[in-house]
């Protein structure tokens, strides 16, 4: 496993980073039980993964707080996230960071984020909630703080262009993958300059593996004129990236995309059975795609910012 410097938090991260929320919430979501959802992360954190990433909206915190039991609390940075609606007191955000500590079995969190925010409801946030987290910073209840976005609805991250001028937050969680690159121009550039520490979420998305999915997705994008039909094989689209030398899978690819990006420091990662946290470790591993292939995701889909892959 491969470590990076999480930007100007200076924390030491593991490129992969395991997520408690999407589809899977660490087997919850499949029907796993406590112990196997436990398991899961405990072997994520034996194969060298240090980032572990959670939410008071995704009712996993126990099952980290159990999984990171028995290990030196700075092995771990454990980061999680409050969602903000109009009107909230600061003692209720307060609470909700004892009720996440309480339920983490920690005294501190490494990360502390905004959770979700919508460009209409951040300044809001920046003038009342932030505040409120940088009070809980003083206290030692968060070292760092961030925020995250809305990637299925806001494609363009209207919000983060917002935060990114700001220059207030340590980390920002933001949604990139091969089908939408809108952030490297709109945010990693500015990121990068600033020294914010990047959370790649979206890097795998049900296009990936669902063919049919893949294919309505490239249709829709060649109708507004964002992709040109003459750049691609709108029946097999991506498999281009297959080959001895390349991806072994679109999710392969996928991961390895998003790895290799300036200015992204940690690709989140879910999973619900240690087979399939095995291979996204595995792919997270590889090297980069070959230039010729990273060059021709990069033309096909360069003026794309209308879609999340889902």
């Amino acid at each position: 496993m491969e470590y990076r410097i999480l930007g100007r938090t200076g924390l030491r991260v593991s490129v992969m980073g395991l997520g408690g929320g999407g589809h899977s919430r660490l087997g919850m979501a499949k029907g796993k039980t406590e112990s196997e959802s436990v398991n899961i992360l405990k072997e994520g954190i034996d194969a060298g993964i240090n980032f572990i990433d959670t939410a008071e909206l995704y009712g996993t915190e126990s099952i980290v707080g159990k999984g990171i039991q028995g290990i030196d609390r700075d092995k771990v940075i454990i980061s999680s996230k409050k969602m903000v609606r109009e009107g909230m007191t600061s003692s209720e955000v307060q609470e909700g960071l004892e009720k996440s500590l309480k339920n983490l079995g920690t005294d501190y969190l490494d990360i502390y984020h905004l959770h979700g925010v919508t460009p209409e409801g951040y300044d809001y946030c920046v003038s009342e909630i932030y505040p409120e987290f940088q009070r809980m910073k003083e206290k030692g209840m968060i070292r760092f703080i961030g925020i995250t976005e809305r990637f299925e609805k806001d494609y363009n991250h209207r919000m983060l262009q917002k935060g990114v001028d700001d220059g207030i937050w340590d980390v920002m969680m933001v949604g990139f993958n091969m089908l939408n690159q809108s952030a490297r121009n709109l945010i990693f550039k500015k990121s990068v300059e600033k020294n914010i520490g990047i959370l790649n979420m979206f890097a795998v998305r049900r296009a990936f593996s669902n063919p049919e999915r893949l294919s309505q997705i490239i249709l829709e994008l060649v109708e507004k004129e964002q992709v040109n039909h003459e750049d691609i094989d709108e029946k097999h689209p991506l498999n281009f990236l297959i080959h001895e030398n390349g991806a072994l899978s679109l999710t392969d690819a996928a991961y390895r995309f998003c790895r290799y990006e300036p200015g992204v420091h940690v690709v989140l990662s879910g999973t619900s059975n240690p087979d399939h946290l095995r291979v996204n470790i595995e792919s997270l591993s590889r090297p980069p795609l070959p230039e010729e292939d990273v060059a021709k995701i990069k033309e096909i889909f360069k003026k794309v910012d209308s879609v999340s892959g889902s």
